[in-house]
């Protein structure tokens, strides 16, 4: 091949570097390439939460109803009062101690038994040592004493006997030739005298160790063991006491209920005595009321006094929530009135009160006044719309919060506008109606229209 076609052949195959990108060239084209990617992971995102929100299903809901048709008489009085727990619980403390934890806020739910407070019980803990110390103490005796004495004892006791038995017979061989060389006018009146009280004084020891010998034989005497046995029982009574003083170190919640007001804070002191006022020593730590039994407090004028009786059906609204009707009965009527401002105090029992009501919250009562006898109760109905069947059970499912929860119910008659629920509902629930099919509990929902 000619010399010039060769080198024409090999310059094709050459790289033309004029062509070569830079490096500015390449991070356009970089970036490009990201904000490709972010704009595929919103859109892909959007579209998970728009299939998410699309499964959330569309209900309709509406409120139980209440016929007061049945009752037998119109209002007979409506009077303004509080709502106030029926048993209000100072939770105190048993023992003096400095606070060194407590565990509720104000409003806490606490269960019976539930630890609210916590004091310093390092005394009370050295006072059970020392107690359990001395109960150890008196059962050792008391083993010892039962178990009577060991052979060893006896052995000991035996060769002192036999000891002193030598010594006396030593003494009285002594005491012979010392007599013998008396009457001889070989010894003197010293010498017998010396003899004889070495006599005695063996003859003394050897009885001695006789009696010890059976003693120890014989083992401790019955009284002696039995006033072994009263100790450890009073060491055993120590003991109790001391762990009880120590359990108080912890106050717990008498009663299941919600915490009104905690009065104390970490480093006071409390006492199981009250000594007035709220500074210094504190007698209460949390006060306490069950929510589930609250009742309306209300001031009737002596006037209006002959409208109400025991027993007597209400209807109760509280101030701060009107479109609420709760049902009520005279629960109880003060046996005396306050003749100052000429009023008669009567409670009103909430039968069945929710979350809604606050003890202290400004309610309105309705008395009612039956024609004859007492009046009828209220009847609750539904739309038969919203009734399904679960194993067998009537239920619904009760709208509350953004969510619907199956609820089992007792139903009664086949009513013109619906269905009569005679237990499971409240005048205040809220049924689905709509959009029931494929519901499950727990399910959140949204309200038509909203």
């Amino acid at each position: 091949m000619p010399p010039e076609l060769r080198d024409k052949d090999l310059s094709v195959l050459q790289i033309d570097r004029s062509l070569k990108q830079t490096g500015a060239g390449r991070k356009p084209a970089k970036a490009l390439a990201s904000g490709a990617i972010a704009i595929a992971v919103l859109i892909g995102a959007g579209a998970i939460l728009t299939r998410l929100l699309a499964n959330v299903p569309t209900v309709e809901v509406a409120r139980v109803a209440v016929d007061s048709s049945s009752r037998a008489g119109p209002v007979a009085l409506t009077a303004g009062g509080y709502i106030v727990a029926h048993h209000t619980i100072d939770v105190s403390s048993k023992v003096v101690g400095k606070v060194v934890w407590v565990g509720v806020e104000k409003g806490d739910r606490v269960s019976a038994g539930q630890v609210l407070v916590r004091l310093d019980d390092t005394d009370y803990r050295a006072q059970l040592n020392q107690a359990q110390a001395n109960l150890a103490a008196a059962e050792a005796n008391l083993t010892k004493l039962e178990a009577g004495s060991r052979p060893q004892e006896i052995l000991e006791a035996q060769a002192a006997v036999e000891q002193a038995q030598a010594e006396f017979d030593h003494n009285a061989l002594i005491l012979r030739r010392t007599e013998e060389l008396f009457r001889q006018n070989i010894s003197s009146q010293a010498d017998l005298d010396n003899a004889r009280a070495q006599y005695d004084m063996s003859q003394a020891k050897l009885e001695s160790a006789r009696q010890s010998y059976q003693l120890i034989k014989i083992g401790p005497r019955q009284e002696d063991i039995g006033y072994a046995r009263a100790q450890v029982e009073q060491a055993r009574a120590a003991v109790a006491y001391a762990q009880t003083q120590l359990d108080a170190t912890r106050i717990r919640a008498p009663v299941s209920g919600t915490v009104l007001e905690r009065q104390v804070e970490v480093g006071e002191l409390v006492s199981n005595m009250n000594f007035g006022g709220t500074g210094g020593v504190k007698a209460s730590v949390v006060s306490l009321a069950d929510l589930n039994d609250l009742q309306v407090e209300l001031d009737i004028n002596e006037t209006d006094f002959p409208k109400i009786s025991p027993r007597q059906d209400c209807r109760i609204t509280a101030d701060s929530y009107p479109d609420r009707v709760y049902r009520g009965v005279v629960a109880e009527i003060a046996p005396e009135a306050d003749r100052q401002k000429g009023t008669i105090q009567v409670k009103v029992k909430v039968l069945r009160p929710d979350d809604y009501l606050r003890p202290q919250m400004s309610a309105h009562v309705s008395f009612l006044a039956p024609e004859t006898g007492r009046a009828a109760p209220d009847v609750l109905t539904i739309p038969r719309a919203a009734l399904i069947e679960k194993e067998g059970h009537a239920a619904v499912f009760v709208y509350d919060g953004g969510r619907v929860a199956l609820k089992s119910i007792r139903v009664g008659r086949n009513l013109s506008d619906g269905v009569e629920v005679v237990d499971g509902l409240g005048p205040n629930d809220r049924v689905v109606v709509k959009g029931i099919e494929g519901l499950k509990s727990g399910q959140r929902v949204k309200l038509r229209g909203a």
